[in-house]
């Protein structure tokens, strides 16, 4: 007898052990009872359930972060980029989540990955690398679609974690940037250049009216080229004293003077030269076969006699 007690006693404590379900604050159980699911959910506590009839499956009710893996298209202006993303969803209906459904979290994956090609093929260039906020939202709107009402699962955020750019392209942008700076910069030099044109033309308008203005404007910018270790100094010459000049040269210099005396050609000062005569003999040279008595006399150039008494 005590021992048919003690049988029974071990058969209820199993049955109570698998009777009891505890469900954690962040989690929902749902009962199945012979097959067929109950309309009221299980929340946070300690919960029986009848053994070998009921059967209870909990629904995790905390924010899913999953990442979409890098998805590969063209954009709407041919460019070929690579994106990829990640979405934050959570269960809001763990019935739907648990009957609708084979595994929620696979097809929220696939259907994320989709949508991403589709809002991809859509956008442009451009909206993708400067208008995050807006291709967010999109995309998030079009994950939502086919999930919260069927799948009882929201789409909470969908963020754009990275665009690749074909090196091609991005070298591309990066003569785009530069180019947009060198434009930028020019015209804040050409700025520059204009308002300090202003300033100078009132400066000059102000000195103009005292001549001793412009004279010491002179003598502060000699001084100024000076204070550098220069060797050269460079001292500015008015026109107006070039002029002044030119006005003074002398007449021979304009055009219509007499022109001058050209000089005497070579053969008229040949002409000129003393004759030479053949005044001296050369001794040896008499001997000699076939010479003459004019032959032997060796050349000598007649020189001209002083004259005291002339000169």
């Amino acid at each position: 007898m005590f021992a048919l007690v003690l049988l029974l006693a071990i058969f209820m404590l199993i049955v109570l052990a698998r009777s009891i379900r505890v469900v954690q604050q962040f989690e929902t159980g749902i009962v199945f009872r012979l097959g067929r699911i109950q309309s009221n959910v299980r929340g946070p506590g300690v919960h029986l359930v009848a053994p070998m009839i009921d059967r209870m499956q909990k629904v995790n009710m905390q924010i899913v972060t999953m990442g979409i893996p890098a998805q590969e298209g063209i954009t709407k202006d041919n460019v070929s980029v690579r994106v990829d993303a990640v979405v934050y969803f959570r269960v809001i209906d763990p019935i739907k989540a648990v009957v609708n459904v084979q595994n929620y979290l696979f097809a929220v994956s696939q259907v994320a990955q989709t949508s991403l090609r589709s809002v991809i093929g859509q956008s442009e260039l451009d909206q993708l690398l400067s208008d995050r906020d807006a291709l967010n939202a999109r995309l998030k709107n079009v994950i939502d679609e086919p999930t919260e009402g069927p799948w009882g699962v929201r789409i909470e955020r969908v963020e754009i974690k990275d665009v690749a750019l074909p090196e091609g392209m991005k070298r591309s942008m990066s003569r785009q940037a530069e180019a947009e700076r060198e434009r930028r910069a020019r015209i804040i030099t050409a700025d520059g250049e204009f308002q300090a044109s202003k300033r100078l033309a009132a400066a000059a308008k102000e000195m103009s009216s005292d001549p001793a203005a412009l004279q010491l404007r002179l003598l502060q910018t000699v001084v100024e080229v000076a204070a550098e270790k220069n060797s050269t100094l460079v001292m500015p010459l008015p026109v107006e004293m070039l002029r002044f000049f030119d006005r003074m040269a002398p007449d021979a210099a304009k055009p219509g003077a007499a022109s001058p005396e050209e000089p005497e050609s070579v053969e008229e000062v040949m002409d000129e030269l003393p004759a030479i005569e053949s005044q001296t003999a050369v001794p040896g040279l008499s001997g000699l076969p076939g010479t003459t008595g004019e032959a032997d006399r060796a050349p000598t150039v007649q020189s001209p006699v002083w004259d005291r008494d002339t000169h």
